[in-house]
C-alpha cells in the first residue's frame, strides 16, 4: 500500500486548490480513486468518479465566479487524512435566493489510499451569508 508523505499529500492539496481556483474539473478530479465516495453537505451520496465528474459538470460548466477560499488545512500524515477548513463564495444553491452571492463557511475531510482520495466529506454551517446579509 502506498503511503504519502507530508509534503507529498501538501502538494496535492496545493494543485487540487489550483484546480478549484480555475474552474477545471478534469484538475479537481484528478486526484480522486475511480472508486470515490462523495457526500455532500446536504447529506446527498456520490459513488464513483464518473458519476462524479457527471454530478458536478453542469455547475463547473456554469460555474458563476464560484471560489472556496482557504481558511486552513490539517494533514495526518499517519492515517493519510486531509481536514480542509474553506469559505465558498459564489451564486447561491438555493431557490429561493436563486442568483444573489452566497457566503458560507465548511470543512471538507479527505481520506487517502493508494495515493488517491477515497473519500471526500463536505461539512458546511447552517447559518450564511446572501447578499452581505446573515441567513439560515
Amino acid at each position: 500500500m502506498k503511503s504519502l508523505s507530508r509534503e507529498d499529500i501538501k502538494v496535492i492539496m496545493e494543485k487540487w486548490l489550483k484546480a478549484w481556483d480555475e474552474h477545471d474539473l478534469d484538475g479537481v478530479v484528478e486526484p480522486f480513486a475511480e472508486e470515490i465516495v462523495f457526500e455532500h453537505w446536504t447529506g446527498s451520496t456520490v459513488r464513483g468518479k464518473k458519476e462524479l465528474i457527471a454530478a458536478w459538470r453542469t455547475w463547473f460548466d456554469g460555474h458563476g465566479g464560484f471560489r472556496f477560499i482557504k481558511e486552513d488545512i490539517f494533514i495526518d500524515e499517519t492515517d493519510q487524512k486531509v481536514l480542509f477548513r474553506w469559505i465558498y463564495e459564489g451564486p447561491t444553491f438555493g431557490r429561493r435566493h436563486q442568483g444573489k452571492k452566497e457566503v458560507r463557511r465548511g470543512v471538507d475531510i479527505l481520506y487517502f489510499r493508494e495515493g488517491k482520495i477515497i473519500e471526500k466529506s463536505a461539512y458546511s454551517k447552517t447559518t450564511i451569508e446572501i447578499d452581505g446579509k446573515r441567513s439560515v
